[in-house]
């Protein structure tokens, strides 16, 4: 398989102007406060007989999207890279994507959304300026932790500009614990199914207030089936997030458990073909994807 969301950071070694990066890390998140390299990464991955991964920003920082990018230099399991830029300034976001687009291995951006104190942020005309010239460079979109703020906006955002690929991070984040807001959340993410340029991951399924099984996650991952299909999902384990829940292995375990309902051909697109063609990756599909 190929893990479409991972992340890395390195806490002690970019400070701009006396700000530690990653200032949505601290000791309260326990085993997560720490720098997760890319060696321990790859042990993860070859552990778990995963063939390669899409790095994901964990910063609203250029710092971070140069940090993956050297990495991806140097790892050849690295097969993409999903950075940051300022969306909400278009030409300064030219300018970072024209130099960011040198490396053929970056594929996507993403913006801390769920922390940004606009919770009309993807609606700002100038953000959508940018995300305009995301789509016409052919670059995909990732919106982390949709729900409950901006699961609506995403459903605008993927409606009025047709020709981005909206990528959903961790299914919106559904409240599954509590059935009043699940209500709200369900709506939401059916009307993002039915834009035919949405895509959703399988990804951050570590969900406050339910077990981590298969069993607990089955009814998310049946909509997410019905919603969107699998040629328009893929599996991602969130590591080192995830760690606060399960270890890596234990995390792709679950999800491996849900997909192998499927058929091979719609495992294979799970596991690898939808990941592939979203973000173009130089990988070649297994058999069926």
């Amino acid at each position: 398989m190929i893990d479409s969301h991972l992340h890395l950071w390195t806490l002690d070694t970019f400070v701009t102007g006396g700000v530690r990066p990653y200032g949505w890390l601290g000791p309260q998140h326990g085993a997560l406060f720490r720098s997760f390299g890319e060696d321990e990464a790859r042990e993860r991955l070859e552990a778990a007989g995963v063939r390669g991964a899409v790095l994901v920003q964990a910063d609203d920082t250029v710092a971070d999207t140069e940090s993956m990018l050297a990495v991806a230099s140097r790892n050849p399991w690295v097969l993409g890279v999903v950075g940051w830029i300022r969306l909400d300034a278009p030409s300064e976001a030219a300018a970072q994507l024209h130099r960011f687009t040198a490396h053929p291995v970056f594929k996507g951006v993403r913006h801390l959304i769920h922390d940004d104190p606009r919770s009309d942020f993807l609606d700002l005309p100038n953000v959508r300026e940018s995300l305009a010239l995301l789509a016409r460079q052919g670059l995909t979109f990732d919106i982390p932790d949709a729900f409950p703020r901006h699961l609506g906006s995403a459903v605008r955002l993927a409606r009025e500009i047709p020709q981005l690929t909206v990528v959903l991070d961790h299914l919106g984040k559904p409240p599954l614990a509590d059935p009043g807001l699940m209500e709200s959340w369900n709506a939401d993410f059916r009307a993002l199914g039915r834009e035919p340029n949405s895509v959703a991951k399988l990804s951050g399924l570590h969900l406050p207030g339910v077990e981590y099984t298969a069993d607990a996650l089955r009814p998310l991952f049946e909509s997410a089936l019905e919603v969107f299909g699998p040629q328009r999902l893929m599996i991602g384990c969130d590591w080192p997030v995830s760690i606060l829940g399960a270890p890596y292995g234990r995390t792709l375990e679950v999800l491996l458990e849900l997909v192998s309902s499927l058929s091979p051909a719609e495992q294979d697109a799970v596991l690898e073909g939808t990941a592939i063609r979203t973000y173009g990756l130089a990988a070649t599909p297994l058999a069926g994807s």
